[in-house]
């Protein structure tokens, strides 16, 4: 999935997974990923990314797919909105394939 990725504002507060949004946590907001799945981000504009960590449902501005935690705008090398590439590299339900 690719589209716009916009930052979080850098108060405290819950999510709607239950968690408090930190700053310096590398976690996300996307409307239909499961929480806990872990985000592959590619931005497109420098090559950089990162790997958050899906806690909160967002962003709810059309024509943006993700919103990232402080941190991890740091590491993407964003600030504002940045075309980004979403792959997801784990979902809570693979966690249990092939376990007994």
């Amino acid at each position: 999935e690719c589209g716009l990725a916009s930052v979080y504002a850098t108060v405290t507060e819950e999510t709607a997974s239950g968690e408090d949004t930190q700053p310096e946590d590398f976690t996300a907001a996307h409307r239909t990923l499961p929480f806990g799945t872990l985000v592959h981000v590619d931005n497109q504009e420098n090559g950089h990314w990162a790997v958050v960590r899906i806690t909160d449902r967002g962003p709810f501005v059309s024509g943006r797919i993700i919103d990232v935690s402080q941190a991890a705008a740091r590491a993407l090398g964003i600030s504002g909105l940045t075309q980004v590439c979403l792959n997801i590299t784990w979902t809570p339900e693979r966690q249990s394939i092939g376990q007994k």
